[in-house]
This record gives C-alpha cells, sequence and structure tokens, in this order.
C-alpha cells in the first residue's frame, strides 16, 4: 500500500442544494471564534499551516504535483456556467444590500481589480511572517506557509506576463520585491537564532 494519500476532486455542483441550506444557517460559537494569536513575550514562534484543511492535514488529499490525473469532473456547460455566475452576482448583491441597510453611509463597493488580488497575497504573506502582531505578543511565524504564498506570487507574475498594464506589472514587481525580501530577512534571522547556543541554567540548578 503506497504512503502517498490520494488526491480527490469532487463535483460541487452535486451539493448545491446543500450548501444554498447550509448559507442560510447561522455559524456556530466554534466557528466563530477568533484564533488565537500567540505567546506573550519571546521571539517569533514558528507553526506549521495552521489555516491547512483538516483533509490535507490528515492525508486526504494530496498537492497537485501529480496533475490531478483523471479525476476531475466534467467542465460545466455554457449554460450552467452563465446560471452560476448570474446565481452569484444576485446573491453578492444581497450581501451588499444587507450591509447598506445597517449602514446607510455606506457607499457602492469599489470593483475588484488585479491590484486587490495582489494585495491580499501581500497581506497573507506578511501576516505569516509575523507582520501585524500587537505589542507584548509573541509573532507566530509561518515560514511554510510564507514560502507557498510568495511562490503563488511568482506563478502569477510568470502566469500574467505581457497580459498586464504597466501600472499592474509595477505593482505586482514592486510587492514580490518587498516580500521576498521579508523573507529572506526572516530566514536570516531565525538561522542566526537556531546557530546560537542554548542559555546556561540559572545559577544554582544543575
Amino acid at each position: 500500500m503506497s504512503d502517498t494519500p490520494k488526491f480527490t476532486v469532487v463535483d460541487r455542483r452535486k451539493y448545491k442544494a446543500e450548501e444554498e441550506e447550509s448559507a442560510h444557517k447561522p455559524a456556530t460559537e466554534s466557528e466563530a471564534r477568533p484564533v488565537a494569536t500567540g505567546e506573550a513575550s519571546g521571539g517569533p514562534r514558528l507553526v506549521m499551516n495552521e489555516s491547512k484543511p483538516e483533509a490535507v492535514a490528515t492525508g486526504q488529499v494530496t498537492a497537485l504535483d501529480e496533475g490531478m490525473g483523471g479525476g476531475l469532473p466534467p467542465a460545466p456547460t455554457t449554460e450552467e456556467s452563465r446560471e452560476q455566475h448570474a446565481a452569484y452576482e444576485a446573491s453578492a448583491q444581497r450581501v451588499e444590500d444587507l450591509l447598506r441597510a445597517q449602514n446607510p453611509g455606506m457607499g457602492p463597493q469599489p470593483a475588484i481589480t488585479f491590484e486587490h488580488l495582489v494585495q491580499q497575497f501581500y497581506v497573507s504573506a506578511m501576516i505569516q511572517m509575523g507582520a501585524g502582531t500587537q505589542e507584548g505578543q509573541r509573532p507566530r511565524v509561518d515560514i511554510v506557509g510564507a514560502r507557498t504564498t510568495i511562490d503563488l506570487l511568482g506563478v502569477l507574475a510568470e502566469k500574467t506576463r505581457g497580459n498586464l498594464t504597466d501600472a499592474e506589472t509595477r505593482t505586482l514587481d514592486s510587492v514580490l520585491f518587498e516580500v521576498r525580501m521579508a523573507f529572506l530577512e526572516l530566514t536570516s534571522m531565525i538561522s542566526v537564532q537556531a546557530m546560537q547556543p542554548p542559555p546556561p541554567p540559572p545559577p544554582g540548578k544543575r
């Protein structure tokens, strides 16, 4: 029996009714509970991918390096895609209407652009490298997750080459340069700390 976990692709269209029903259910207390921000004092604490789905953590899903094989469901038809897009837009509009009802002064939400996508990757990478930690708390560094996010930005830069405006290219190149520099500084600091000898025991203790 192979030790390599199997990758499973699920045809989400089969669960459309269940998802629509669950979308109206209120979140449970455990789902709404914020994630702990880390221990107080001390240097950065290295953690593994905490955002990894349980299926990945338990070995039920592998990385996509196997090309996903022949397990893909059939591609949606043009009509299915059109209906899904229309339903999505209607649902998003309902959410915006609810937000406006609770916040009368809120204006229309801006359209999502390529810059928003790049910014999302940037914020994720910086948080994974410990940015935004409150004063007095110990930074939690997900160095593996940060590298994955940075590599995804690299893939984005490679796959969109020649298809971006000058402003989009400058934004992506600047963000990629900044997060890579932050990664280099962080890994250098971690390496220095790892090579330092452990502190001696307090006097009077052996």
